[in-house]
């Protein structure tokens, strides 16, 4: 190869510009728009609750699915509406006093989330319950709107493998698995947001 060819060749490669890296998103929670609640299947009828969300915030890269941040859930504020049933609930089975927080921490973002609309993810991290970090995959849809975002997601959570107390007692019996449902409002806090 001539010394002409050579140098063109290298020419040719500088004058083609890199890829640009794909812009980090990320989301931040407003816990005035988010909604945490929760339901326990027991033999006489279903115990239904809230709990409130304190903030968060997610970032991930599109280009890799790596992500970080943490979501967080004030554990003392949950409530059924029933002072008794509440009270063994904080002292017996989320031991509040000891465990005021439940924090998820996400790892990995899988699916592309839509510039407008709706679209769904998996979102994979690890879920910081009563002292012990469990690793979780969960489904999010999610709604994009300009600027704002929301997203709801369904879970499952075994609380009595989990190292819970079961709140069971003589022939009311409760289920040994709770149902959480989280729909979260935000905003995008990115240069893409920016952009648009």
């Amino acid at each position: 190869m001539t010394r002409a060819i050579r140098s063109i060749l290298l020419f040719a490669l500088l004058a083609v510009p890199a890829a640009a890296p794909a812009a980090e998103r990320k989301v931040t929670l407003d816990p005035g728009e988010s909604q945490v609640t929760f339901t326990l299947d027991t033999t006489f009828h279903e115990v239904h609750g809230t709990m409130a969300l304190s903030g968060g915030e997610i970032r991930f890269d599109p280009a890799t699915g790596a992500a970080s941040g943490e979501v967080v859930v004030d554990a003392k504020r949950a409530e059924t509406g029933n002072d008794k049933r509440d009270k063994k609930m904080h002292e017996e089975v989320l031991e509040t006093g000891r465990f005021p927080s439940i924090v998820f921490r996400p790892e990995r973002v899988e699916g592309a989330v839509a510039p407008s609309g709706p679209s769904t993810v998996r979102i994979s991290g690890v879920l910081k319950l009563h002292g012990a970090d469990h690793p979780m995959t969960l489904e999010v849809k999610v709604e994009t709107n300009g600027s704002r975002v929301a997203g709801e997601l369904e879970m499952q959570i075994p609380y009595v493998e989990w190292g819970m107390e079961d709140p069971s007692f003589f022939v009311a019996r409760a289920a040994k698995t709770v149902s959480v449902r989280v729909r979260a409002g935000g905003h995008w806090d990115d240069a893409v947001a920016e952009a648009r």
